[in-house]
């Protein structure tokens, strides 16, 4: 089995913590510490915290990109429903993200976008199981 791990750098890591846990993902202990949190997505995706210094030392040169100031990526996370797409919105907003872009409806594709404190881009993705049969 593949995994995905998300390396992202933060400004501020128990800011980035607390918005994560908000969305309801958990933490993996084992590999976080002061200057790290690895937040478990999924049993298959987990997205790595990072402060700023500590992601620089994984940079040749140590330049660290400033996803407040630039889209350098779009994370999307699949969801049981559009409800659950709403939700995840609901929650990132509450936990101090920003919205992106507006809801996407294609009747059977559903999606919601939100920026984490940081910057970084998250969408929901619901699509009808029965469209892609």
């Amino acid at each position: 089995m593949r995994m995905i791990f998300i390396n992202l750098p933060v400004a501020d890591l128990a800011r980035a913590k607390a918005f994560y846990g908000g969305l309801g993902f958990g933490f993996d202990e084992q590999f976080s510490d002061e200057r790290t949190a690895s937040v478990v997505i999924s049993e298959q995706i987990v997205a790595m915290l990072l402060t700023r210094d500590r992601f620089a030392d994984f940079v040749p040169g140590g330049a660290v990109g400033d996803p407040a100031q630039a889209t350098t990526v779009i994370n999307a996370v699949s969801v049981d429903s559009r409800d659950e797409a709403d939700d995840m919105l609901a929650r990132a907003l509450a936990s101090g993200g920003k919205p992106w872009q507006p809801a996407q409806d294609h009747g059977f594709m559903y999606g919601t976008s939100f920026t984490d404190p940081d910057g970084h881009v998250w969408e929901t993705m619901w699509m009808d199981p029965s469209a892609v049969q």
